[in-house]
């Protein structure tokens, strides 16, 4: 039992690393408002 458990956390542990390093490094879109600002414009709201 307690095998599984240690197998599940180092597992588990690999997954968000591998996760994390891949959207650090710009594979996987963040998640969030997209960037709505449009320069040009009187009121871009850049300053």
């Amino acid at each position: 039992m307690n095998s599984i458990v240690q197998n599940s956390l180092v597992f588990l542990a690999l997954v968000f690393a591998v996760w994390f390093l891949l959207r650090k490094f710009g594979v996987f879109p963040k998640l969030g408002k997209p960037n709505t600002k449009t320069c040009g414009n009187k009121d871009c709201g850049c300053n």
